[in-house]
């Protein structure tokens, strides 16, 4: 009879240990999704992996934004106008969230940062559904010189092409090609 019990007790570690692990892989395998969504800019593919809401946070800049679905669909459409790339560089899941490491590069990185920018991210979920990315740390970021490039594209814009004014605001797909048309009219007179 004790035997018995020992042998269901243990079973029964067994199954939940399992489920455990399981439900670990899951969140583990959705953020590994969703940076590859991004990085494909399959606009489709996004909707199955966030909640009805996004919480974006950028920690050392005490910025906080959050994105209808609707919304960060339509910022990805943005994103994908410049044709980026990411990398997962180290990637973990710690208890209920994913910690990741991203490197991140496209046209406009390229032409403001001039190297690719590292950032490390947590993701939080509602159920199985990603609620929230948060960028804890720019690990590679140069400051002075995305700065220094943003400004002389919207000074050299603003003097030689005004009717583009505002592009750097306008997270759309047509925000996005203002943009692109921005840097490409710099970049061939200067």
């Amino acid at each position: 009879m004790n035997k018995t019990i020992v042998l269901l007790w243990l079973l029964t570690i067994g199954f939940i240990s399992c489920k455990k692990s399981e439900k670990q892989i899951d969140k583990l395998e959705i953020a590994k999704n969703y940076y590859e969504v991004l990085d494909q800019s399959n606009v489709s593919g996004m909707a199955t992996l966030l909640a009805d809401s996004l919480l974006t946070k950028e920690t050392e800049y005490d910025y906080e934004q959050t994105f209808s679905l609707k919304e960060y669909i339509e910022w990805l459409k943005w994103d994908a106008v410049f044709e980026p790339t990411y990398e997962v560089l180290e990637i973990e899941q710690e208890n209920e969230m994913v910690k990741a490491r991203i490197s991140k590069m496209d046209k406009r990185i390229s032409f403001l940062h001039e190297a690719p920018i590292v950032t490390e991210q947590v993701i939080r979920f509602d159920n199985d559904k990603i609620a929230s990315i948060e960028t804890t740390k720019y690990v590679i970021f140069n400051d002075s010189t995305f700065v220094r490039n943003r400004d002389g594209l919207l000074n050299w814009i603003d003097k030689n092409h005004p009717a583009l004014n505002g592009f750097i605001y306008d997270q759309t797909a047509a925000g996005g090609s203002k943009y692109l048309k921005a840097i490409e009219l710099y970049k061939n007179e200067n």
